[in-house]
């Protein structure tokens, strides 16, 4: 099939609200991904065989994880970026998608995966594929944090300093329970003196263990923190946790995995599109799993429909004729 030459130079909306062949790039850490040569044989054979172009392979760099990659995808016409990597290089892509019209199609490579699990996206390569070509889309917010996106959660307190220590070779071997053994390390880390502003509400004094502000809820292991977040409401939810001992940590777990739940013991749970969590001391902080400087201030703004990400096709299978009547 010959692909109309205009077809791949129109701008991504263009291109994205069209019924042609999109283009698209690739970006790959290949530090997290296996078989390079296979896996980049099978994205372009695939899109051949819709018709598609060939699209652009870009690999990530310990001076760039994602970044300038897909900053140049965008500025070179991709109106689709694939992702294949863990959570860091997602949110590393996301930074240079952030604002614009090329959609995110996350090819799962990492430990936690988890904005492709909240958003039921399949961690198959070719599935994930079919969902660019599918056309299933869905624009979600983002929060910002000192110029820095993220789309899942930001973290201060034990939620990050776990986050620093889980060892790589130790994720890569045990996945997510890797970070239950980096929680028991902190379990009894010093509470840290909070103040939590979330919009225009009054300030929130706490002794606290970890804030976590979540634009979906889904942890590792499908514990679901936040089951009422949504990433394309405007606000994400902010959870104030301040467990003091072993018990109250019991507690606190036994009520986050609790179906039907409407309280979790020592967790407060707040909304906003403007959060500022002020510390007494500074705290290891952290975005989707990238471990930032530390700070005594973790200040996030939310960007609504910030990003477009390919997910499912809606279903649109339903019984158009229900309710109508037949003519005589």
């Amino acid at each position: 099939m010959t692909i109309p030459q205009d077809a791949t130079t129109q701008p991504a909306a263009e291109q994205r609200d069209g019924r042609g062949p999109l283009r698209t790039a690739v970006i790959v850490n290949p530090n997290r991904v296996e078989g390079l040569d296979e896996l980049r044989a099978g994205i372009t054979d695939q899109l051949a065989e819709a018709g598609w172009p060939e699209p652009a392979w870009l690999e990530t760099t310990a001076e760039d994880p994602g970044t300038g990659q897909a900053e140049q995808a965008v500025e070179d016409g991709a109106a689709v970026v694939f992702v294949a990597g863990g959570d860091g290089t997602v949110r590393a892509c996301i930074d240079g998608l952030a604002g614009t019209q090329t959609a995110l199609a996350i090819l799962p490579g990492g430990t936690g995966n988890l904005l492709a699990t909240n958003l039921g996206v399949p961690t198959d390569t070719i599935e994930g594929v079919q969902l660019a070509l599918d056309r299933g889309r869905r624009v979600v917010d983002l929060g910002e944090v000192e110029g820095k996106t993220f789309a899942v959660m930001a973290g201060m307190g034990l939620d990050a300093a776990m986050v620093d220590d889980a060892p790589t070779k130790l994720k890569a071997v045990l996945g997510p329970v890797a970070y239950v053994f980096s929680a028991l390390k902190h379990l009894n880390d010093a509470e840290m003196k909070v103040e939590v502003q979330v919009d225009d509400y009054p300030v929130l004094r706490r002794r606290a263990r970890t804030v976590i502000v979540g634009n979906v809820g889904r942890l590792q292991g499908g514990v679901n923190l936040l089951p009422d977040a949504e990433p394309d409401n405007g606000q994400m939810d902010v959870a104030v946790l301040a467990p003091r001992n072993l018990g109250h940590w019991i507690q606190t777990a036994f009520g986050v995995l609790r179906p039907g739940r409407h309280k979790v013991p020592n967790m407060e749970v707040l909304r906003g599109s403007r959060i500022t969590v002020t510390s007494d001391r500074p705290q290891p902080r952290q975005l989707d799993g990238d471990v930032i400087d530390e700070s005594t201030t973790l200040d996030i703004t939310v960007r609504p429909d910030a990003l477009w990400v390919c997910v499912y096709q809606p279903d649109t299978s339903e019984d158009l004729t229900e309710g109508s009547t037949e003519e005589d």
